[in-house]
């Protein structure tokens, strides 16, 4: 189709108790950059029951306009429902860019909406620009396993829909939330509804929540083997964080992948970032170099992952770790 404006969407995730998921709000801060440079607006889309939570949260978050679709039919997510309000949404108003977090709605949402839309999508992207020569957006992407970065452009059809990960991008600050609101009711049959859910089981995965940590103690290589995490868990549950892992610890079998940061794993932004023998391999950097504050702890001081840190500590990590956490209990006590 061809686009009717040169707005770019911004898809905001709710729970099923109608509030905004991080990835969303996180998402209006390149959506921000991007809208501006295409000379369009800046629109949240909000789908759910209940969402009026979410969408003061988008208004606030920086959006001019918030496209809000409620209903019973919308409380928990399905493809068939959330697709049928997109694409609804899309003959309507014909965006030029849509932005959906990577997450499994996400993943699941965008290939329906692109496909029924008959554009191109590209998936899991870790940094978004704007191509000089053509206009389009370039949706950049780990490939090859994360040996390269690929720039990925669609030049011909409209709307350009991407997946972008969660944790990549920081949320905006938040204003006083001017945006103008729009209610679209758009209600789709029940019936229609092919995919019923009968229950949720939490797995260790999703218990999990790297990219909503303040704090996360990653261990790599270096921490020798599994009985190797357990000070690091011990010093998160102290300070209220989670454990992370390089690919390395991963593949190892020490840890488990639902605690992986890097391009194959999870993109993080924590407040904190304490790297426990990593040695800084490109793939994991690109995971966790938005952190606030990288401390590194590494018995190589030509370890690469010094050359990002903001407090670099060369020694072994069996030694300073059981410090660190007698440290933290003396603070507490």
């Amino acid at each position: 189709m061809v686009a009717k404006t040169k707005d770019l969407w911004v898809f905001i995730e709710t729970t099923e108790e109608g509030k905004a998921k991080n990835v969303g709000i996180e998402l209006l801060s390149p959506g921000r950059t991007l809208a501006d440079k295409q000379g369009g607006k800046l629109v949240a889309v909000v789908i759910g029951n209940n969402t009026a939570a979410a969408v003061q949260d988008a208004s606030g978050h920086g959006a001019d306009l918030v496209l809000s679709v409620e209903g019973e039919e919308y409380q928990t997510y399905n493809t068939d429902a959330y697709t049928y309000a997109i694409c609804a949404l899309v003959e309507k108003y014909g965006p030029t860019t849509i932005l959906i977090g990577a997450t499994n709605n996400g993943r699941d949402l965008g290939p329906r909406v692109s496909a029924r839309l008959q554009s191109g999508l590209t998936a899991d992207c870790t940094a978004l620009d704007i191509d000089e020569e053509t206009g389009c957006v370039a949706w950049i992407r780990p490939a090859f396993g994360g040996n390269l970065m690929a720039r990925i452009l669609c030049p011909d059809n409209r709307p350009q829909v991407g997946t972008v990960r969660p944790g990549v991008f920081k949320k905006p600050e938040a204003g006083e939330g001017r945006a103008e609101i729009v209610k679209e009711p758009l209600s789709f049959a029940k019936e229609n509804i092919r995919t019923k859910i009968v229950e949720v089981i939490r797995t260790a995965g999703e218990m999990v929540n790297l990219e909503g940590a303040d704090i996360i103690i990653s261990g790599g290589r270096g921490v020798g083997g599994p009985e190797g995490f357990r000070p690091l868990q011990e010093l998160a549950d102290l300070v209220g964080g989670c454990v992370g892992a390089s690919r390395a610890a991963v593949d190892a079998g020490w840890i488990s992948h639902a605690h992986q940061v890097g391009q194959t794993g999870k993109t993080v932004s924590p407040k904190l970032y304490v790297a426990c023998g990593i040695s800084g391999a490109i793939q994991h950097l690109a995971g966790m170099s938005g952190s606030d504050c990288i401390v590194a702890i590494n018995k190589d001081p030509e370890a690469p992952i010094f050359e990002v840190a903001d407090f670099a500590i060369v020694g072994d990590l069996k030694e300073i770790v059981p410090m660190m956490i007698e440290e933290v209990k003396k603070l507490r006590a």
